[in-house]
């Protein structure tokens, strides 16, 4: 991953169709509020369908009845997902109980999602509940500007709870971050919040007028704990402390898991290492890798579009230069750092502020009642008394945050009393899956639904070798796009077919390695036989605390993904 093979700084060719109607859109507008009033279809016509993704949304229907319906004649049940702009997951009691009465109210589904993105979507709002959703929003400091599409996405951060001034220090640069690479358009604030048209003319000056090339994804973490997958992000400042007080970060560009089946163009890349930055030069930096990326990415083929592929074609070292001379700096040395974990840490955890956090695993992310688990009414009761703030973490948990002594034993009454705080082995706390079906219209195979059984599947599975104990990382996504961030996972699923998965294996439990495929297109029954097999192999072979993926790389039977450009379909 460095200059071997450079390229040309911009790729010539025809343009791709998207960056025709984001040239056409009226920075953003298109026509969507007229749209709006239009009675005819559940869901926005023409250029709207892709539009609405940069206010945050995504036009969806109910696949498991879509077949039905269009026997009997009627449109698919068209119903939009609305995703927060959440910088670093930190939402206010005040703020959860707006959102909560929502999702009863608004939404077809009546949950709240918790995402890996470190934010919660509504899914199944009708297009007549789209607007007030916003103002909902609104109304309590929130907004779902640029969750989607080409932008600079939903900032992440570390949710560590118990260094507490440091991960305050990292949260406020997060969302800094966020706030500095927004869009700059008025089209949000006039098509939903029914703000006036200024008269001045629109500019873009981070973005562009056709914005990114494709979408864009940053995180701000603080080592030791690898919680936000830095790797699956473009643009990552790891942060470097001295003496428990913030000094700079280091700066990580490129990384990235969405793939095609297929496609050997396309391929999961962990990010590059540019440097260290003084605190001072952040903002410049990450405008600077956005910049650059806007003017090189590939605009005529989304599918090698983004931030990872244009390193790959211009070379590292160019495309670091190229920041440099663009925020005014020279990157030292990286600084030393280490991942030694990316779990979230459950249960009661005390932080240096003598303030108490619960963790509460929320499986799949999905706050909804279940007949024997009020699960949504449980984190409700939490929010009505909770003095602190709720922390949504990169692998759809919630953290109860900043909990005095005085009311520990009644928030966890409720969450106990709600079936929020039950036994959960450490191969469900490690197990992560994206919605796919019946809302996500590119899901080729079940992830969340499918999860849980499967799991107790593979728990089954490691009991009978003895391992019942321990954990491996296990991520299932629905289809090759990485929401379900399989592609650093030690053993990840990606859905091919319904009912088929290819098999990778191989990445570790830092999240610093691609794993590789190791069988392609193969059914429940038979993930289950290879992972007796290769299970009952490392729970004889492994060295002292081994973990699964490290044991398959040392054991030859997968070869790790070094130059993934290169190597990975290999």
């Amino acid at each position: 991953m460095s200059d071997k093979h450079p390229g040309p700084l911009v790729v010539e060719g025809k343009l791709a169709d998207a960056e025709r109607l984001k040239k056409e859109s009226n920075y953003l507008r298109g026509t969507i509020a007229e749209d709006l009033n239009e009675g005819l279809t559940g869901g926005f016509n023409g250029d709207n369908f892709l539009l609405i993704r940069f206010h945050g949304m995504y036009q969806q229907d109910d696949r498991d009845i879509r077949a039905e319906r269009a026997e009997q004649k009627l449109e698919p049940r068209h119903a939009m997902m609305l995703r927060c702009r959440l910088p670093g997951g930190i939402i206010t009691p005040k703020q959860w109980l707006a959102i909560d009465k929502f999702a009863a109210d608004n939404t077809l589904y009546g949950s709240i999602r918790l995402t890996n993105r470190q934010t919660f979507q509504f899914h199944g709002i009708l297009k007549k509940n789209v607007k007030p959703a916003h103002q909902m929003l609104h109304e309590v400091g929130l907004d779902a500007l640029a969750t989607a599409n080409d932008v600079n996405r939903n900032v992440l951060c570390s949710s560590n709870p118990v260094e507490s001034e440091l991960h305050q220090e990292a949260y406020q640069w997060a969302k800094k971050i966020s706030e500095h690479l927004l869009p700059q358009t008025r089209a949000y604030a006039e098509i939903w919040l029914d703000q006036e048209k200024v008269a001045t003319t629109d500019k873009e000056p981070i973005l562009g007028e056709t914005y990114l090339p494709r979408k864009f994804k940053t995180t701000v973490v603080v080592p030791p704990h690898n919680d936000v997958d830095l790797h699956a992000n473009d643009l990552n400042f790891v942060a470097i402390a001295e003496k428990g007080k913030l000094v700079g970060f280091n700066l990580l560009v490129g990384g990235g898991l969405s793939i095609e089946h297929g496609n050997k163009a396309t391929y999961a890349r962990t990010a590059s290492e540019f440097g260290y930055l003084p605190l001072d030069k952040t903002l410049a930096v990450a405008e600077a890798v956005v910049t650059t990326q806007r003017d090189w990415g590939n605009r005529t083929d989304r599918k090698n579009a983004k931030t990872k592929y244009t390193l790959e074609r211009v070379g590292v070292e160019t495309f670091k230069a190229e920041v440099e001379k663009r925020a005014g700096i020279k990157f030292e040395p990286i600084r030393p750092y280490e991942f030694t974990t990316r779990g979230d840490r459950f249960g009661w955890v005390k932080g240096i502020d003598k303030q108490w956090h619960l963790t509460l695993f929320i499986e799949n992310g999905r706050l909804l009642d279940y007949p024997d688990r009020a699960l949504k009414s449980g984190v409700a009761a939490i929010a009505k008394i909770h003095q602190g703030d709720f922390r949504l973490t990169a692998n759809q948990n919630l953290i109860v945050a900043g909990v005095p002594e005085s009311q520990k034993e009644k928030i966890e009454q409720l969450a106990r009393q709600h079936g929020l705080m039950e036994n959960v082995t450490m191969q469900r706390e490690n197990s992560m899956a994206c919605v796919s079906f019946p809302t996500c219209p590119l899901a080729m195979a079940e992830a969340e639904r499918f999860l849980p059984a499967f799991v107790t599947r593979v728990e089954e599975v490691m009991s009978r070798h003895g391992v019942g104990e321990e954990h491996i990382v296990l991520r299932v996504t629905g289809c090759p796009n990485g929401c379900g961030r399989a592609m650093l996972a030690e053993i990840g699923l990606v859905g091919k077919a319904p009912g088929r998965y290819n098999l990778h294996i191989g990445g570790n439990r830092i999240g610093t390695r691609i794993p590789r495929m190791y069988r392609e297109n193969i059914t429940e029954d038979e993930i289950l036989t290879n992972l007796d097999e290769l299970i009952g192999r490392w729970a004889k072979e492994r060295e002292a605390d081994e973990g699964f993926g490290d044991f398959t790389i040392r054991a030859q039977i997968v070869n790790p993904v070094l130059d993934p450009a290169r190597d990975f379909w290999q």
